[in-house]
């Protein structure tokens, strides 16, 4: 699936039944959730699917530990929402999308006996309200047991620790498979295609006009219904359609950083419930690394935002805090921020208090936002937004939601041991096979075909990545930029920045024999390249 294939179905004078503005995790889930019901749907997206913040959480699917925590303290019925729903969803990802998503034992360790029935109750009831989508029993671990499982835990004061489990996942992936997968429903995607203004026939939307990022062409695309769906810029696109309204998110600023796999096991993650300001940091093994994050503060709405020095000094001085580990900034391979969009309330005090939860708005002249909500329910935020929206515009569907049970592009027929079988067949190393797998599913044997072609190299040194994926992105996963490569349909550039800006030269010359790029092109891709791999230290 070339984009440049997918365009002119874009340009069509015939109206579709829903325009999605927004190409990140919920957007492209309301598209698969419309046009899995036979509506005629539309996404744009302008930058690439996934780019903001759908490409840089925590890598958790999760109820939310914190948000349960804050509901029983606060009675809060939103957050209590929020983390159900959310277990909920965990269990359907997991089943939907088992070539990118699995389960993660998770740490928490104690260094105060009076902390161990708090956190084991707390987490007890998170098993609970799992229900039957539960994944694993919490339990107490004695402090030997909990070294065992992260040795490199600050051991002095130890008393206990809590092990309990979530969701881990591809988030960057999942998101450009869920777009993929509603184009094989039939839903026109486009990356790279900016919203201008939109068009009003009597006071009502009709429509928006577009310009395509690449080629700088202007056109008109026609709906009966445009859903923002643009996460932490959805104030902006409000603003676009009604000058007049009013602010409906604040937005929190999450950062992460990467660290050598030394500092995480690789198959257990670590909860530190309390920082020295009350916010919760994970320490997760993440494809052969160790992720650190996340703050949570304030942000201004910006586009690539960066980690600040404060931000990533807090990271660094909590895990040497935790942990019998030199750290340092020398350390760190790959840092990146992500803007959380939250729903705006006005009397609190700090934005770890907003809910994460989500809310459907629609304007005078017909607009519909989606806005709030969190990864691990961008289903559920899709099918409230798609219910909204034939009801009020009186849609004709085939069907009511189905996403329950759709699976997401390479899951159909995953097997959990192909790597061995993608090895044996295409001769490929095993840590390359096994990491095909994981990314593609049961499309993995298309990308090992490639490689056997003639373009089974690595992009960067000790990185599974190959030259294959690069050809295959641009083919079949719409990728029109090197960074679309480099951070959305591989993570090399959210893992290691030092091996991405290696790899960049081989990216842009294998899309360039693909795309026909000229000595033009050639420097500008370079030059965005260089650009969005600079790091804040």
């Amino acid at each position: 699936m070339r984009r440049k294939d997918i365009l002119p179905r874009l340009k069509t004078d015939e109206p579709f039944d829903m325009l999605v503005i927004g190409g990140g995790a919920t957007g492209c889930g309301v598209a698969l959730d419309a046009a899995s019901r036979g509506l005629k749907v539309a996404l744009v997206e302008k930058n690439d699917f996934s780019e903001g913040t759908s490409s840089r959480s925590t890598k958790l699917l999760h109820g939310g530990v914190r948000y349960l925590e804050m509901a029983v303290k606060h009675l809060d019925k939103g957050q209590y929402h929020l983390v159900r729903d959310a277990l909920k969803e965990r269990g359907i990802l997991l089943r939907l999308a088992p070539h990118l998503c699995h389960r993660l034992p998770l740490v928490t360790p104690l260094y105060k006996w009076m902390e161990v029935p708090y956190i084991l109750a707390g987490l007890k009831l998170y098993d609970l309200l799992a229900g039957s989508a539960g994944i694993g029993n919490s339990r107490f671990l004695s402090r030997s047991k909990a070294l065992g499982r992260f040795p490199m835990l600050h051991a002095e004061g130890l008393k206990a620790g809590v092990l309990y489990y979530d969701g881990q996942f591809n988030d960057a992936r999942m998101s450009v498979c869920i777009a993929l997968t509603a184009a094989q429903h039939g839903a026109v995607i486009a990356n790279h295609v900016c919203v201008t203004d939109f068009i009003k026939e009597e006071g009502k939307v009709a429509g928006v006009r577009v310009n395509d990022s690449v080629s700088g062409e202007s056109w008109e695309v026609r709906a009966r219904t445009v859903i923002n769906a643009t996460g932490p810029f959805a104030d902006r696109v409000r603003l676009m359609d009604d000058p007049a309204s009013q602010p409906i998110l604040k937005a929190s600023s999450g950062i992460h950083i990467l660290l050598d796999k030394r500092f995480a096991p690789p198959d257990t993650g670590l909860l530190i419930p309390k920082t020295e300001d009350g916010r919760v940091l994970f320490v997760l093994p993440w494809e052969g690394h160790a992720l650190v994050g996340t703050t949570d503060e304030p942000a201004e709405v910006t586009e690539n935002p960066r980690p600040s020095r404060e931000d990533i000094s807090y990271l660094l001085r909590h895990i040497g805090r935790y942990f019998d580990l030199h750290v340092s900034e020398s350390d760190i391979k790959a840092a990146w921020s992500g803007l959380r969009p939250l729903i705006f309330d006005p009397k609190a005090s700090d934005t770890a208090n907003l809910t994460r939860d989500h809310l459907i708005e629609q304007s005078l002249s017909g607009l519909i936002t989606i806005a709030g909500g969190k990864w691990t329910t961008y289903r559920k935020m899709a099918l409230d937004v798609v219910d909204h929206s034939v009801r009020r515009f009186s849609l004709k569907t085939r069907s009511g939601c189905r996403t329950d049970r759709i699976y997401i592009m390479g899951g159909a027929d995953y097997d959990p041991q192909g790597g061995v079988r993608l090895a044996e067949k295409y001769g490929l190393d095993t840590q390359v096979a096994w990491h095909l797998n994981r990314a593609y599913g049961d499309r993995a044997g298309d990308v090992a075909r490639i490689a056997a072609s003639g373009s089974g190299a690595l992009l960067a040194k000790d990185f599974p990545y190959l030259e294959a994926e690069v050809l295959y992105a641009v083919r079949h996963e719409c990728a029109e930029h090197a960074m679309d490569v480099l951070a959305h349909r591989t993570s090399l550039a959210l893992l290691d920045t030092a091996a991405a800006a290696e790899a960049s030269g081989r990216v842009i010359d294998l899309m360039a024999g693909e795309l026909g790029w000229d000595l033009e092109r050639l420097r500008k891709e370079q030059q965005m390249v260089n650009g969005r791999l600079l790091i804040a230290r």
